[in-house]
């Protein structure tokens, strides 16, 4: 958005001059993912999560470790990692016994319940090591907020047509969708709330997310959460909203609060606006913020009243870091490779999904300690080319941890001097090789392809219901 107000607002501070050959050594950080996800944890969440549920070999931290591996090595397929780990593991991969088929029918019956609350309970552990360093120039709006979440949604890529159920339908079928809520300064997760129905409404699905986070929260969304029941759910929880207007709601403007004229033909106004019909839900007070630029209009909802509490060029420049939620998608799906599932029940497809999340909250709370470590912003980091080395610096340094713990029961009773594993050239690169580069003017335009939208939910295919214990 350019003119006055916006060039002024959103303008992101210099850039710090760091050597572009300054070392990284990537060991220090992989660290992360095997020192909040143990044993003990995963015991922890099995005994308080299971009713009938009985532990097996395939306990939820060998599968916890298991799909993690997955996230990072990326096998050619399940049966080449179940392979691996029955030939005793690679550092990453847990050790097992069980057969592969005692593995597959774990993935389809252990509901992924289990790996929500090991999510939530590996994320809350994590966060004690997050620093808020992420979206700097709006950083000031901490001071009234204790925190700022996205809110959004997406549907997960199509299984490949492998239960018999589906073998006859030409439609791509989903297994399910996601919704998620993103710490935007702490640059992670805090929420992913999986749903075996595909099909199933985004705002109703977002809306148990609410209760996990804390008081005085600011929750930004795109238009379809500019919903009167969803404001009337943040006033209740005693938290904030600021979503963009969309055409279906009533709007019946009862005070203008003030009007400024920012230069040329930009003007902005705010109104306290009466919502809604009190048809399906009791009418809401709300505050409107609306740009006016040349051809540009911006109409913003928010629940907070005061405009000392957050003033209109604070609310318009925040609203554009709302698509931060979409590069996780994203990351999720193309840099993590979430578009690959390695099974096709829902079960297994959440397991996948709850693992790769550990894994990129990991990842975040690295790029943060690099970032701040030579003196950068985490956005100049790119994901794209940081996420993959960190993924072979973790394989690196499993392996070599491995192969030392091998040497030991080689060398029963013997002292033995061993290298630090954290000093060893496994897992290093340069600053440069991570850095984001700034793209041309010449960009790839993407086309829609029709075929999308010749899609149907796994819950809906006949004996799907079943299958998702939808019924």
């Amino acid at each position: 958005m350019e003119g006055p107000i916006m060039s002024h607002v959103v303008s992101l501070p210099s850039k710090v001059e760091a050597a572009p050959n300054t070392p990284i050594n990537l060991l220090e950080t992989v660290a992360l993912l095997n020192k909040h996800l143990t044993e003990a944890l995963c015991a922890e969440i099995f005994q308080s999560v299971r009713t009938t549920e009985r532990e097996r070999e395939w306990s939820l931290f060998a599968l916890g470790r298991f799909w993690t591996a997955v996230a990072l090595q990326t096998p050619s397929s399940t049966g080449q990692a179940l392979d691996q780990a029955r030939e005793g593991g690679n550092g990453l991969l847990p050790e097992v016994t069980a057969t592969a088929s005692a593995a597959f029918q774990r993935f389809k019956t252990l509901h992924w319940k289990f790996f929500h609350a090991l999510y939530y309970a590996f994320t809350q552990r994590l966060m004690a090591e997050a620093q808020p360093v992420f979206a700097g120039p709006i950083s000031g709006l901490r001071k009234r907020f204790p925190s700022i979440f996205l809110v959004d949604g997406s549907r997960l890529d199509p299984i490949a047509h492998k239960l018999k159920i589906v073998r006859n339908h030409a439609a791509a079928i989903l297994p399910g969708c996601v919704s998620v809520i993103y710490d935007l300064f702490h640059g992670m997760t805090r929420q992913v709330l999986f749903d075996p129905d595909a099909a199933a409404p985004e705002l109703h699905r977002a809306i148990p997310l609410l209760s996990s986070l804390p008081e005085g929260s600011l929750i930004v969304g795109d238009r379809l959460y500019a919903s009167i029941q969803f404001f009337w759910e943040l006033s209740r929880r005693k938290q904030w909203g600021l979503f963009r207007l969309n055409g279906v709601l009533k709007l019946d403007r009862q005070h203008l609060i003030s009007r400024k004229q920012c230069g040329g033909r930009t003007v902005v106004e705010e109104w306290l606006v009466l919502v809604g019909s009190g048809q399906t839900a009791p009418e809401i007070t709300l505050r409107l913020i609306s740009l006016r630029q040349g051809d540009l209009q911006r109409d913003l909802l928010t629940n907070v009243l005061d405009p000392e509490m957050l003033r209109a060029e604070e609310a318009l420049s925040l609203y554009p870091f709302r698509w931060k939620i979409e590069r996780v998608f994203f990351d999720l799906k193309e840099t993590l490779n979430l578009h690959k599932f390695y099974t096709a029940n829902p079960n297994g497809v959440a397991m996948q999904l709850y693992a790769t999340a550990m894994v990129y909250n990991a990842f975040r709370v690295a790029q943060g300690r690099i970032a701040q470590r030579h003196g950068i912003t985490p956005e100049e980091i790119s994901p794209a080319k940081f996420f993959p080395k960190l993924a072979q610096a973790s394989s690196n340094l499993a392996g070599a941890e491995q192969a030392l713990l091998g040497v030991q029961r080689l060398n029963p009773g013997v002292q033995l001097r061993l290298p630090n594993v954290l000093e060893l050239p496994l897992g290093r690169t340069t600053l440069q090789a991570i850095l984001v580069r700034e793209r041309g003017p010449n960009r790839r335009r993407r086309y829609f392809v029709e075929g999308r939208k010749r899609w149907k939910s796994l819950a809906h295919v006949s004996g799907g219901q079943k299958l998702t214990k939808l019924t």
